[in-house]
């Protein structure tokens, strides 16, 4: 496993090495797990994705495996409880969102049967694949970012900008961005 040629970002640690190997850049097509990396997603805003990664085993343990609809439920003293968590990213508007975004995560469920319906159309039903041999090559946003975080903002979600979207459909697969030299492309 040491000796695969992989994207230079995940050398950092062994968690890395596992999330580039297991998850990013795979299509993921359930709703819980992409409404799972999009709140991560958003918690990582400003931070870096190792930070969530190093928390995330305990986000799953108090946002009850990110089950949207305990989630939208979640009274003023459950988010008073989760902003005294050292275990997450203590931030008041980072903790709303959640609660708001799972709210709204249930209606795009009833609107279009699924959310991974909703979201993949921002795709046309399937991954971008990009040919990139250098990460300065990576963009931060695209046209089809910029469209899901328009889509999203209007629909109320917060902490959706169109880099958070564009890291979002990395993680989610959406785009396939492994390095062309990387073993996982």
């Amino acid at each position: 496993m040491k000796d695969k040629k992989r994207c230079a970002w995940c050398l950092g640690s062994e968690k890395y090495i596992d999330y580039h190997d297991n998850e990013w850049g795979i299509p993921v097509h359930d709703d819980r797990l992409l409404f799972e990396m999009l709140i991560l997603e958003g918690a990582q805003a400003g931070l870096s994705w190792s930070t969530i990664l190093n928390k995330r085993e305990h986000y799953q343990k108090v946002y009850h495996n990110f089950d949207a609809k305990k989630i939208a439920k979640y009274t003023d003293k459950k988010k008073a409880a989760l902003l005294s968590d050292a275990g997450i990213v203590r931030n008041k508007l980072k903790v709303n969102a959640s609660v708001v975004n799972a709210q709204l995560f249930l209606e795009v469920q009833k609107e279009f049967g699924s959310f991974d319906a909703y979201i993949w159309q921002f795709v046309g039903g399937k991954p971008i694949i990009n040919k990139f041999k250098k990460m300065e090559q990576v963009p931060t946003s695209t046209k089809e970012s910029d469209a899901m975080s328009k889509d999203l903002k209007k629909r109320g979600f917060k902490f959706v900008g169109t880099t958070i979207c564009y890291a979002y459909m990395q993680a989610v697969g959406m785009v396939n961005d492994h390095m062309m030299s990387c073993w996982k492309y």
